[in-house]
């Protein structure tokens, strides 16, 4: 006969299941305040505090932050009935060289400190002020501090204590190592929202003093944001130097057009958290929008996981579909560095690329506020046309792009295809690589 689970493995199963939930409703929440505290981080302290101190037994926790400077350390929040060292909290102002507390070293050394009794260790024998307070006032024993995390710069840390000898576990290190994560969000959010707001009242005070020279220089930089949309950083400079706006008109131009995305997006997002599908993004976009500064492209576009690229316009090149073709390879090359450490996670994550040569309508539309320069054409459609039917690794060109390459580059044909939108079937061409 097969033996039955007891019925205690199913409580502690139900157990597990309940605390499981209960952390992902703490999550839910505290990114819901981190949305709604965009210039103060105080609800977000709160939050993770209330949660840290529900989920890890602990009555008595505060949060403490480093200074910008990095000189002292202060505690902005604190959660628990605290007899007398809350009112120490309130005035806490500790320097950074003092190496003996635990939040000070977590804080310099990026490290977890857990400690059984802290009624028995060096500093409470030594009669260290906090320490002594935090025995003889408030009872406390088991500690865990935990550093909040900035780059590659501790900036504040997590103390949760409980009032028995009780030791933290690490499940619940690595909960709280996940409140301080948030807690480094809601920071970061807060010190842009207040560099924001810091440099808009700068500008404020420029245009009283200086009104018509700020404005100038207010419309130059709005310009230049608006160019730096759509255009490459180097055109947009030169557009702005030149002072004349009219090369972005409509008008016909030979364009090298490149599109580009990857394979199995849409399956990696279902899977992944959503923390790792704006990191991969995030590293996505940087990568591809450095190779194509360095090949010179006119004007990129960027949605999603999408890609289009310009060459020739709204200054000429002596080579679109070459330069094209060029960055095509070094973003193919890039991308699979990119898969091989998402691939090791479980993903598998792939690149398509379609390049046309040919004429198309280009220029700047839209209305005021909300300006775009884009191509439209025939030649633009079959460029995002081959990038679909692109499988993993594979470049396809047109038969123009394709003549206009062939010497310095090997292809083959893959034969006749049939696309939405263009009446007769087009000879595709896949790359190979360059010619030796």
């Amino acid at each position: 006969m097969d033996e039955q689970p007891a019925i205690g493995d199913f409580e502690n199963l139900r157990t597990k299941l309940d605390r499981a939930l209960e952390r992902e409703a703490a999550a839910r929440e505290i990114l819901q305040v981190i949305s709604q505290s965009r210039d103060d981080e105080k609800p977000v302290f709160d939050a993770i505090l209330e949660n840290a101190s529900r989920l890890c037994y602990a009555p008595l926790t505060y949060l403490s932050m480093a200074n910008e400077d990095w000189t002292y350390v202060t505690v902005p929040a604190r959660r628990g009935s605290f007899a007398k060292f809350g009112a120490m909290l309130d005035t806490f102002r500790v320097p950074m060289n003092e190496s003996r507390l635990a939040l000070v070293r977590a804080i310099t050394e990026q490290t977890v400190f857990r400690l059984d009794d802290i009624a028995n260790d060096d500093l409470y024998r030594s009669r260290e002020p906090h320490r002594v307070s935090m025995v003889e006032d408030e009872g406390a024993h088991s500690l865990l501090v935990v550093p909040l995390i900035s780059g590659d710069r501790g900036i504040g840390s997590i103390t949760l204590y409980r009032r028995e000898i009780a030791p933290f576990s690490d499940d619940e290190v690595a909960l709280v190592q996940a409140f301080a994560t948030q807690a480094v969000i809601a920071v970061e959010k807060v010190r842009q929202f207040k560099a924001l707001a810091a440099l808009t009242a700068e500008v404020q005070a420029l245009n009283a003093s200086l009104e018509e020279r700020v404005e100038e220089q207010v419309a130059e930089i709005e310009r230049m944001g608006r160019l730096k949309r759509f255009l490459s950083p180097a055109v947009a400079e030169a557009v702005v130097s030149s002072g004349d706006e009219k090369m972005l008109g409509s008008h016909r131009a030979l364009i090298g057009t490149l599109f580009c995305d990857v394979r199995g997006f849409t399956a990696f997002c279902e899977a992944a958290e959503p923390e790792e599908t704006i990191e991969f993004l995030q590293t996505y976009h940087e990568e591809m929008g450095r190779l194509i500064n360095a090949h010179g492209a006119g004007v990129d576009h960027r949605m999603g996981d999408g890609i289009m690229v310009i060459f020739n316009d709204p200054f000429p090149c002596a080579d679109p579909a070459g330069d094209a073709l060029r960055l095509a390879l070094a973003m193919r090359e890039k991308m699979a560095e990119t898969s091989l450490r998402w691939k090791s996670l479980g993903h598998r994550l792939g690149f398509g690329v379609g390049i046309s040569l040919g004429y198309a309508t280009v220029g700047m539309v839209g209305s005021e506020g909300r300006f775009d320069y884009t191509a439209n054409g025939t030649a633009v459609n079959l460029a995002a046309r081959l990038c679909e039917q692109a499988q993993d690794g594979e470049i396809l060109l047109s038969p123009r792009a394709h003549t206009a390459v062939e010497d310095d580059f090997e292809t083959e044909s893959a034969g006749e295809m049939i696309f939405k939108g263009i009446r007769q079937p087009v000879e595709v061409f896949q790359v190979k690589g360059k010619r030796a």
